[in-house]
């Protein structure tokens, strides 16, 4: 009979949890890692902010738990990697870094948890840098390393370039529409940079093949 009282409070605890770290989502999507402040938190989850130190014992607290319960390097991965590995990886290569363009594009949250982890210091937001470099270095040893060989360290520079540059131009439309003329906000100027993207890849591959 006693286990059946607790029960409610329970469902209720994690459904309580659940509301704070979907506020913190709100938040950081709208305003920003600077306007993740306890009292804007429980008002915007509509609880008591006793809920925040009673549950996660602060704010550090639920924003360490919320950073913790992302996963966007799962769409990343060795079991993603190509078949035919007989153009060294070249497709898999282009498709890849095209689709993290339109990933973090679409990703508002991510967008900000990369800014947040230039300017901050913070376990949370280097676990998921760890992360990145971990998924990144399974498919680069397996997949484009043995094509390189000795110029692997060459094409891995060329590749945090775009990458980097990549995450930049998405984040960068926070405050502004255009970059070098090409308004990134509109799908031809997308499709611009990720045909560059795409462009710039089979280059570096092209100069690995002229030796």
């Amino acid at each position: 009979m006693d286990k059946d009282i607790k029960k409610p409070v329970v469902r209720n605890k994690e459904k309580s949890k659940q509301r704070l770290l979907a506020a913190v989502g709100k938040i950081l999507k709208a305003k920003g890692f600077a306007a993740l402040k306890v009292n804007d938190i429980a008002a915007v989850a509509g609880l008591d902010k006793k809920l925040i130190y009673n549950y996660f014992g602060g704010t550090d607290g639920l924003i360490d738990e919320y950073i913790r319960s992302l996963d966007f390097w799962s769409n990343v991965s060795e079991d993603d990697g190509p078949g035919d590995l007989s153009d060294g990886g070249q497709a898999f290569t282009r498709n890849m870094i095209q689709g993290q363009y339109d990933y973090v594009a679409q990703n508002k949250e991510l967008q900000k948890v990369l800014l947040w982890g230039i300017t901050e210091q913070r376990k949370s937001l280097k676990k998921i840098a760890d992360e990145r470099e971990a998924n990144g270095e399974v498919l680069m040893a397996n997949i484009t390393d043995p094509f390189f060989e000795e110029q692997s360290e060459e094409f891995r520079a060329a590749m945090a370039i775009l990458i980097s540059g990549a995450y930049y131009l998405n984040m960068y439309t926070t405050n502004a529409k255009t970059f070098c003329g090409i308004d990134l906000t509109q799908p031809k100027g997308r499709d611009q940079i990720k045909n560059a993207l795409g462009m710039l890849v089979d280059l570096v591959y092209e100069r690995k093949r002229k030796g």
